[in-house]
């Protein structure tokens, strides 16, 4: 059965330039900030090679790590066995998680919500698995601030941006969206961080932690 996600090329470019990015871009940092003080079960959404699997603290019970990239989530499974906590990584994606409501005490998103093809639903499922009060930590690419940035992100996702990219659209806005999903937007931080292809030399992202309000 053909995988629902089918992106090869990208899969292997991905799996090499993000371990130079956390190496020597400094990202491993922000995934350390991303995860610290999690506990409990948590799901991450759009796994990619697992390399968050290393920071999360030992107080998390249990990581469901969904990737619907099939050399991407082999990797991921690599990964998950040399993790200090269990990790179970299954295939899916996140407008329909394979995996009961209100399961988890938090949920991950990182560099993933600008690949997903319906970011509403997406987040939508991530509210679904959450427990009432459950957080979202979320790690993304995001729309510039200045007008120029803005523009070049707009023109790059209506034409070879995606398609180079695995589905990437830089120019979402992932705090809007996560607002209007039902979510209470408790801190957040711009970053940048090294671009991974052709345009700027770094892209603009937010790092924070959301909580599911009811």
């Amino acid at each position: 059965m053909r995988d629902t996600v089918h992106h090869p090329l990208f899969a292997r470019f991905y799996a090499r330039m993000s371990v130079t990015m956390d190496a020597k871009g400094g990202v491993a940092a922000y995934r350390r900030e991303l995860l610290a003080g999690l506990s409990g079960r948590v799901i991450e959404v759009g796994a990619g090679n697992g390399l968050n699997f290393a920071h999360y603290p030992r107080a998390v019970s249990e990581v469901v790590a969904i990737e619907p990239e099939r050399r991407l989530r082999q990797l991921a499974a690599t990964a998950g066995m040399r993790a200090e906590v269990p990790v179970d990584v299954v295939p899916g994606v996140a407008e329909a998680l394979p995996v009961k409501s209100e399961a988890f005490d938090a949920a991950v998103a990182s560099l993933v919500l600008c690949t997903v093809r319906d970011l509403p639903r997406a987040l939508a499922e991530l509210r679904r698995v959450l427990r009432p009060g459950g957080e979202l930590r979320f790690f993304e690419h995001g729309l510039a601030e200045g007008r120029a940035m803005a523009t070049a992100q707009r023109a790059l996702d209506r034409t070879v941006w995606p398609l180079l990219f695995g589905g990437c659209h830089t120019a979402r806005d992932p705090l809007a969206a996560i607002t209007a999903a039902g979510f209470e937007v408790v801190t957040r931080r711009r970053i940048r961080i090294p671009e991974t292809g052709p345009g700027a030399p770094t892209s603009p992202c937010v790092l924070g932690v959301a909580r599911r309000a009811d």
